[in-house]
């Protein structure tokens, strides 16, 4: 016994440091999630549009609207032009689908906090869990850089947001 327990201890120090994290973590790294959020941070805080430019960038030819909010909300609403891929549903695969080969695609994104109704399907959240962040930090840190933002508050019932809804009356 006494020989077992050394011997544990120093396999145990040879291993990877996700090996020796606790069960049913392996492949979940928060310290690598808090990193990558503190570096995009400063790069976000550049790239967040009013709704007039959100609008005229959405318009030009080869821009994705990305509508990470889910299938049902979307069809509830969502702003026109916008593509939906619900944020649970993000991979490295399932964003080159959507995405296309060039990384460098501008990608605009907005979430339920950017509108003022608080009414489905746009029920705001809590503001430290508002869907931009994890869609920017994701969308980054899977290689897409050149995404941009809507910073404004608006209504659906503005006309100049463009929302359309996809379900019938």
């Amino acid at each position: 016994m006494r020989m077992i327990l050394p011997l544990l201890l120093l396999m145990s120090a040879t291993l990877p440091a996700h090996a020796a994290s606790p069960p049913g973590s392996a492949l979940i790294d928060y310290d690598g999630y808090l990193k990558l959020s503190r570096e995009v941070r400063p790069y976000r805080a550049k790239r967040l549009l009013p709704l007039s430019e959100f609008r005229t960038r959405a318009a030009q030819k080869g821009v994705l609207l990305l509508d990470a909010r889910s299938a049902q909300a979307f069809a509830e609403g969502h702003i026109s032009g916008a593509v939906n891929l619900p944020f649970p549903d993000f991979t490295a695969e399932a964003l080159a689908r959507v995405i296309g080969p060039d990384r460098e695609r501008p990608i605009l994104i907005y979430c339920n906090n950017n509108f003022s109704d608080n009414r489905r399907p746009v029920i705001t959240k809590a503001l430290p869990l508002a869907l931009n962040i994890q869609t920017f930090v994701n969308l980054v840190g899977y290689g897409y850089k050149n995404v941009w933002e809507l910073a404004d508050v608006v209504s659906m019932d503005d006309p100049a947001t463009g929302w359309v809804s996809t379900l019938t009356p």
